[in-house]
């Protein structure tokens, strides 16, 4: 279970060892308790408070307390101060960034970022037959983009770090291009914003990718490897670089949950409010998608290695098996046995 806190003055403290979230609504004030057993993740917005009991209790049953932004961009958390598994891990990490497998693990995200993209055409030009022709002409250019990234020749990420930005780029421009084109009129927009999003669909995309990331850098975390130390992406000051590169096959989740708003016309202008320069969401927007979200992510199920699995747990299963592969590059040695974690 996450716990998603935005309301103006909600409050999180304990009683009963369990989590009492009290909210004001209409002046009257409102409390809901929820088992520490249960809660997963708390995601705390600005304006809300919580107190030290909370975070105690959290930190004692491994529970996640993830700070965010307007736009659902991870600011800071609170977790326990154990690193996940083995320090090998993270040396092993390290040395692939300046060697073949970073830059080779980096070309197959991407790739398989512009597979989902591929693959959610295709689902879409079903159902869609007056627009087959012009979605069809799309994944064919997106085929054509895979092709050539996987021809893409190296021996270390530098030498094709520029060339791999440039060909995502393109696939992703061509992939909203088609998604704003298949919208209801009034929700099509002219390509990717952020920060801010200058139309609803960006708003509430930036604050989907903004939860996937929260989502994304738990998940490295527990498998011992460093959410800061990345491949593809600049190694910025304070940048969750590796967040940005392990991200890329997963950001297809967050799209497809918004797609599915706006074509369904759940979406309305109540959903967002305007900004200096652009919209963000507001509470109507922010419960909306974080129902559908987490429904997709933590309640549907999806075929992962012969199993029916959350896509929530193969994301972590699959950060599970990179930390294992870095192991395995120099040992035999198993970080975490797949097999026995679908068990659990």
């Amino acid at each position: 279970m996450q716990l998603h806190i935005t309301s103006y003055g909600a409050y999180v403290h304990v009683r009963d060892q369990m989590f009492e979230i009290r909210v004001k609504t209409d002046g009257e004030e409102k409390k809901h308790l929820y088992s520490a057993k249960k809660v997963r993740t708390i995601l705390m917005g600005q304006k809300c408070a919580l107190s030290t009991d909370a975070v105690k209790l959290a930190i004692t049953n491994n529970v996640d307390i993830l700070f965010i932004e307007y736009d659902g961009r991870p600011l800071g958390r609170i977790w326990h101060s154990k690193l996940g598994s083995t320090s090998r891990i993270r040396k092993e990490q390290l040395r692939a960034s300046i060697a073949v497998e970073g830059a080779t693990a980096a070309r197959k995200w991407v790739m398989e970022k512009n597979d989902g993209q591929i693959n959610l055409l295709k689902k879409l030009k079903k159902h869609r037959e007056k627009h087959a022709e012009y979605i069809q002409d799309k994944i064919g250019r997106l085929e054509s983009l895979n092709i050539s990234i996987n021809n893409l020749e190296f021996n270390i990420i530098t030498d094709i770090a520029d060339t791999l930005r440039g060909l995502e780029g393109t696939s992703g421009r061509l992939f909203f291009e088609t998604l704003s084109y298949l919208l209801p009129k009034e929700h099509t927009f002219s390509g990717r914003s952020s920060r801010p999003a200058t139309d609803p669909f960006n708003a509430f995309l930036n604050y989907a990718f903004g939860m996937l990331y929260g989502k994304i850098e738990k998940s490295l975390i527990i498998a011992g490897l460093d959410p800061y130390l990345g491949y593809m992406h600049r190694d910025d000051y304070n940048q969750l670089s590796f967040v940005f590169d392990f991200i890329e096959p997963y950001r297809i989740y967050a799209t497809e949950v918004v797609f599915k708003l706006f074509s369904a016309k759940k979406v309305s202008k109540v959903h967002t409010d305007k900004i200096t320069n652009g919209l963000s969401l507001n509470k109507a927007g922010k419960e909306l998608l974080v129902g559908k979200f987490n429904e997709f992510m933590e309640e549907e199920t999806i075929r992962y290695r012969g199993r029916n699995q959350t896509r929530s747990n193969a994301i972590q299963f699959d950060a599970h098996s990179y930390a294992n592969s870095l192991i395995k590059s120099n040992s035999t040695e198993d970080v975490t046995d797949i097999d026995k974690m679908f068990e659990l």
